[in-house]
């Protein structure tokens, strides 16, 4: 049987709690830099938490006001990011009919959803602005781009929680696998720092109270985690076919190896707790690359802070990669960027692509103590890695989302 091409990543964007780039968001993670601030906004004096992770630049300086208002901020963050990764793919001419889109979001425009039942409620339905319904759809970041790139293979939104922007990836890689395109723009993005999600997380007690040192509140892995931070951004990979990338020259980054699925099956919002969903995963993402646990140099946890998830998932990676993992470097970049809920596998994988690409991985700040259940090494500060041995080395990228979704993704080294 024929062997699927191989896909590999050729452009990289992001705006996030670090920067409003790639460049700034990966010197910051590398600098060990907390993106957690306290919110401003006066709404906030109501609420149990009053810290997030807010984008360090403003989407709507680079979309452009006009556009800007056609748009709930969810779809401005996708754009900035989607331009910043078709720019560094070198904006590749193809057949439309070829390329593709794949990016989402884990809960969609939320804010012009509530500010349009404002409206109603106070001014009445004639007030609404006519663009609230591609404001609010989760699939809304994916047709922005799809137009603004002129993609006509496709343009889909995979819905998974916090494994969105990771699916969304997977799906990407799938669609050029297929035969489908040769070209995908993947990823994920979320603006979703308003009362009624945080008042939401709060009462399910998922969520830091570490009001007075907000820098300090994400906490992966410590023994002192009290929940995670909510941080808003996107994050995107623009997906090529080996073939189609070497045919205009274009540079690698790494290849996009393999991704694996799972469901709990469980509960609506506690991982299983044997860690068999996880790891399934990790297991099936390395099988599908090929891939062996003893190449494996990075892993880029899900681990958000929460006292359940974090420990889960280190003592599942431990058990999926057996001896293997004594050699891996395990680090949480929410540590830094808070939470991004349906963009933070596509942010974390441009992270676990850096990483790859500089040889280094990025610290997991604010681990003071390392919970005892934690079986997996975690960098505390910036670290370099080598290959373990002859083939290419491997990373991975973890994302799973209430309702039980678990992705895992696994690149290669060029």
């Amino acid at each position: 049987m024929t062997q699927p091409e191989s896909v590999v990543v050729t452009g990289l964007g992001a705006t996030t709690p670090l920067g409003g780039d790639v460049a700034s968001t990966w010197a910051g993670m590398l600098a060990g830099r907390s993106g957690v601030r306290r919110i401003e906004e006066p709404w906030v004096e109501s609420l149990p938490v009053k810290i997030a992770a807010t984008a360090a630049a403003d989407p709507v300086e680079v979309v452009g006001r006009v556009q800007a208002r056609r748009m709930d901020r969810c779809e401005q963050l996708a754009l900035v990011a989607a331009r910043e990764a078709w720019a560094d793919a070198g904006s590749p001419a193809l057949d439309p009919e070829r390329l593709g889109v794949a990016v989402t979001s884990g809960i969609g425009g939320i804010g012009s959803t509530l500010a349009a039942y404002d409206t109603l409620r106070d001014k009445g339905w004639a007030r609404i602005s006519p663009f609230t319904v591609p404001m609010l759809m989760p699939n809304g970041s994916a047709g922005w781009i799809s137009m603004e790139i002129g993609a006509r293979a496709g343009a889909h939104s995979l819905v998974s929680a916090c494994a969105s922007g990771a699916e969304a990836i997977g799906y990407g890689i799938d669609m050029i696998r297929s035969g489908r395109a040769d070209v995908v723009l993947a990823g994920g993005t979320e603006a979703a720092i308003m009362p009624l999600n945080i008042g939401a997380f709060a009462v399910m007690r998922a969520m830091s109270t570490r009001n007075d040192e907000p820098e300090r509140a994400s906490r992966p892995f410590d023994k002192a985690r009290d929940g995670f931070v909510l941080g808003e951004g996107a994050g995107m990979l623009v997906l090529e076919s080996l073939s189609h990338a070497r045919r205009r020259e274009a540079r690698i980054y790494a290849v996009a190896a393999g991704a694996g699925y799972s469901s709990d099956a469980y509960h609506i919002a506690h991982p299983a707790p044997d860690g068999a969903g996880v790891m399934a995963a990790i297991s099936r993402a390395l099988a599908d690359a090929r891939v062996s646990p003893d190449d494996v140099v990075y892993v880029n946890a899900h681990a958000t802070s929460t006292p359940e998830g974090d420990t889960l998932e280190a003592q599942a990676l431990a058990k999926s990669m057996g001896a293997a993992v004594d050699g891996v470097v395990v680090s949480s970049t929410k540590s830094m960027t808070g939470h991004l809920l349906g963009g933070a596998g596509a942010i974390e994988s441009v992270a676990t692509i850096m990483a790859l690409k500089d040889r280094v991985a990025p610290p997991t700040i604010n681990l003071d103590d390392l919970d005892d259940g934690v079986p997996v090494d975690v960098a505390t500060e910036s670290r370099p890695f080598r290959p373990r041995g002859s083939a290419p080395m491997a990373a991975l990228n973890n994302a799973f989302g209430f309702g039980g979704h678990n992705v895992s993704l696994v690149f290669t080294a060029i």
